[in-house]
């Protein structure tokens, strides 16, 4: 299975923002971003960034929407197509939301979508009570999540986490049993990264 190897705080830098990679890491002072705010590189640190021409401007949208959502370009060129093909009326990013590790991040089951990942793919996710191991699994309405092997610590810091994650309409957590239900489709106002799906719709289908 083909893994981002990449650096993940300098994602951070080249966008010129937190994209929150890490979890709680990127709220700490030990974050990249707030110790190195300019672009990586040997010239980043003069503060000049570079001139982005329009081809430029909807490339970097694209490449931060991978980097947020931790997705490799084949699969992400991918959802574009299904977008394409007519899925549903759906927009990009609602796919990219609908995938099984994104899920259990928004639900606080994990600090970060690559923890979730890695949950998903260490079979610690059910879904309707089945244990999946596909990380872009399609969740679907009326689906239940939940994590197996939880203890009260686990369930602890899932109660805090939810304390701090901006609540999205489309999933509802139930904190003391610890599991999560997809209430229905999410909708573009759901969306609380700041990506441009207009530039990179542009991007693809130039």
């Amino acid at each position: 299975m083909a893994r981002i190897t990449s650096p993940v705080c300098s994602k951070c830098r080249r966008e010129g923002e937190k994209l929150f990679l890490k979890g709680e890491r990127c709220v700490s002072p030990k974050c990249s971003f707030t110790r190195r705010s300019y672009i990586p590189g040997q010239h980043g640190a003069n503060g000049r960034k570079p001139r982005l021409s329009e081809y430029g401007t909807q490339l970097r949208a694209k490449q931060k929407a991978k980097a947020i959502y931790g997705v490799l370009e084949r699969q992400f060129s991918s959802y574009y197509k299904q977008m394409n093909t007519g899925s549903h009326g759906q927009t990009l990013l609602t796919l990219v939301e609908r995938r099984l590790d994104n899920v259990v991040f928004r639900l606080g089951i994990a600090p970060s979508r690559a923890a979730a990942r890695q949950l998903v793919s260490h079979g610690r996710i059910t879904v309707k009570g089945r244990r999946l191991t596909i990380p872009s699994y399609q969740v679907r309405v009326g689906d239940t999540i939940a994590v197996t092997g939880m203890d009260e610590t686990d369930m602890k810091a899932i109660g805090e986490r939810q304390k701090k994650l901006t609540p999205v309409s489309w999933l509802k957590m139930n904190v003391t049993t610890g599991a999560g239900e997809v209430t229905s489709l999410p909708k573009s106002e759901d969306m609380t990264e700041n990506i441009e799906e207009r530039l990179i719709i542009e991007y693809y289908s130039r």
